[in-house]
């Protein structure tokens, strides 16, 4: 049997050291925190090859008093804690006291620090934690660090390393989350003699917010401000418009210092819900301030993860602040105009130029949605009225003749709205008229309400109130065109038409009604749309399905809910089997949420069929008063034109 021996103080803190000190970004990270401690009011770090070779590190913080300096590099040596009852209501990023001496046991390390106070300054190195005496030097306020052949002595940990610009890319990244979480300090980060990164350090967090990620990517983003029991959520979220496929750009800070939070991320993506499209992820950059008391930061050896006392009221605090900020933002989507390009006649390019208005996303507010990219669905607090019954199933017959023509169809839009006199006239000569209005008051958007937390929905602008709007036409049976001052809005009538639906009735808890099909419809699904189907019979018969096992693996559908008609059965139970696999782990309303999708755009206006004037005005009524933007499943439902864009296409400007 081996022998119990007690580690050399050498291979203790080289193995201590690989918890801290996993590549060069974890130096980069545990000595820029440092700075921040010392009361940086600017920071630079300097990086070559990728940390490997060289990492450096200044500051103007407070400096080190010189005989201090050889203890700062002694294991669990800290100026930030004195006992036990500290580690209770710790305010600092640091407290372990383990950095330096981490990062001296496997690097060449060297460091000069002054006080201002103090004439000279202090150097003192460690190679591979062997200090040398320290030394009288002339340097500034502050203190620089230098890193020299990061893990030379551990051969082990070297060969784990990536490439320079992958190490490189991770350095940049933790400069990039301190600089969010530390808006008041400037950080200045430079690869291989090249600047890549400069934070104005006024304090704003906007300003911040535009040197880490960009002019474009920030413009789409919106401010957040919340607060209730003893927590603050402050910071900005991203426009569902401008939604990205991973979760990359989801930055969460709890009293300055950046963590991984699941209780975080889940509260930010469930205030998106219904609003963002699938497979996309938020962004957001969200300061919780709490009390010191109320967070355990020290349950992680790199301070990555947090553990809350009141899980429950941080969700509540993130949701409520994010889904307000939501709420709040009246922006639409702008349509931009392309470049012109010259059409294609018969085999020969012509030098007429052609546009193309297609939505770039680029909302009219303070913050706008950058180029390339789309949506922006907000959650309404109260779901409109439009539509207080589901549409009856279309008419049979066809407004054009052909092969993709689609078939006629009226949707009353309230059982109390009086019939429109274009109903009695024949579709091919119909022809919508312009309806000229201001809306009302009493039609605009419901007051403010408080959301828990969260800031109340802010009422429509003087401007947006009187400012009239009318219906000047349809394009293509499908983009509904609203005259509104200065500009005009392209609404998506089968967007728009299924959100009104999904928003009434989810508030509702909306029950279809069943008609029993004439005769009894079955169809052979996939097993394992099969067995998803038959595991919810309940929840199905609730929507208006009346299903069963027919043997062999076919189901027997024997009514269905009014809104689909008998050929759209098949269609419609497999995309809601699809729908409950998806959602299969998740809570009830999660599950309803994902088939009231399916039906509201089942019951929703299709694009091509004709509508008349008053459908075109009701749908057009929703989306100008506010309570419309977004369809379900992410897609915005308005786009704007501005007179200006148009005239100088035209070269009128």
């Amino acid at each position: 049997m081996p022998h119990i021996e007690q580690l050399s103080a050498h291979v203790a803190d080289l193995i201590a050291a690989g918890e801290v000190v996993e590549r060069p970004a974890s130096v980069v990270k545990e000595l820029c925190e440092n700075a921040v401690d010392a009361g940086a009011h600017a920071v630079t770090v300097e990086i070559q090859h990728g940390g490997m070779t060289l990492v450096r590190v200044t500051d103007d913080g407070c400096g080190i008093a010189p005989e201090e300096v050889p203890v700062a590099f002694l294991r669990h040596a800290t100026s930030k804690i004195k006992n036990e009852y500290d580690l209770e209501a710790i305010g600092t990023l640091g407290f372990r006291g383990e950095a330096l001496a981490a990062v001296a046991a496997v690097s060449r390390l060297e460091i000069f620090t002054r006080r201002q106070e103090d004439a000279l300054g202090t150097s003192f190195s460690m190679i591979g934690g062997e200090s040398q005496p320290p030394e009288e030097a002339g340097c500034p306020v502050g203190t620089t660090l230098l890193v020299r052949d990061l893990f030379y002595n551990t051969p082990a940990r070297l060969k784990f390393m990536k490439k320079d610009a992958a190490e490189g890319a991770a350095c940049l990244a933790v400069v990039q989350r301190q600089a969010l979480a530390h808006p008041e300090v400037s950080f200045k980060f430079i690869r291989d003699g090249s600047q890549e990164l400069l934070t104005p350090g006024d304090g704003q967090l906007r300003s911040a917010l535009y040197a880490v990620l960009g002019r474009d990517m920030a413009l789409g983003f919106v401010p957040v401000e919340g607060s209730g029991e003893d927590i603050r959520v402050t910071g900005f979220t991203s426009l569902p418009t401008c939604c990205r496929g991973t979760r990359g750009y989801q930055f969460f800070f709890v009293n300055g210092r950046w963590v991984r939070s699941k209780t975080m991320t889940a509260a930010l993506e469930q205030a998106y819900a219904n609003q963002k499209m699938v497979g996309k992820f938020p962004g957001c950059v969200l300061h919780l301030e709490m009390k010191l008391s109320g967070v355990d930061v020290n349950v992680h050896p790199t301070k990555q993860e947090v553990k809350f006392g009141a899980e429950r009221q941080v969700f509540s605090a993130v949701y409520y602040a994010v889904l307000s900020a939501l709420d709040a933002d009246r922006s639409r989507p702008a349509a931009v105009v392309d470049k012109p390009r010259a059409p294609v006649i018969e085999g020969r390019q012509t030098s007429l130029p052609l546009h193309d208005f297609t939505n770039k996303g680029t909302a009219q507010t303070a913050l706008t949605v950058p180029p390339g990219q789309k949506n922006r669905p907000p959650v309404l607090k109260n779901p409109p009225s439009v539509l207080q019954a589901p549409p009856p199933p279309p008419a049979p017959e066809r407004d054009r003749q052909g092969e993709g023509a689609l078939p006629h169809r009226e949707i009353p839009m309230s059982p109390a709205a009086p019939p429109s006199p274009e109903r009695a006239t024949p579709p091919a000569e119909r022809a919508i008229p312009s309806v000229e209005r201001a809306i009302p008051a009493e039609e605009q958007a419901a007051p403010p309400v408080e959301r828990g937390e969260g800031a109340p929905l802010p009422p429509l602008t003087e401007e947006e109130q009187e400012l009239p709007w009318r219906v000047a036409g349809e394009l293509f049976h499908t983009y509904i065109v609203v005259e509104q001052g200065e500009k005009a809005l392209l609404i998506d009538k089968h967007a728009a038409h299924e959100r009104i639906n999904f928003d009434r009735m989810r508030a509702q808890d909306y029950l279809p009604m069943s008609q029993t099909l004439l005769a009894p419809e079955v169809f052979t699904p996939a097993p394992e749309e099969a067995a998803v189907l038959l595991e919810n019979l309940e929840e199905l018969d609730r929507l208006g399905f009346d299903l069963g096992d027919f043997g062999g693996g076919s189901l027997v559908v024997r009514a269905a809910p009014d809104y689909v008609s008998p050929g759209e059965v098949e269609a419609t139970l497999t995309e809601i089997a699809d729908k409950l696999a998806l959602t299969g782990s998740t809570g009830y309303q999660e599950r309803r949420d994902a088939v009231l999708h399916t039906m509201a755009c089942k019951a929703a206006i299709k694009g091509g069929w004709k509508s008349g004037a008053q459908e075109l005005e009701r749908v057009a009524k929703a989306v100008m008063s506010g309570e419309v933007k977004y369809c379900p499943h992410g897609r915005p439902v308005a786009i704007e034109l501005t007179r200006g864009a148009l005239e100088k296409q035209f070269k009128r400007v």
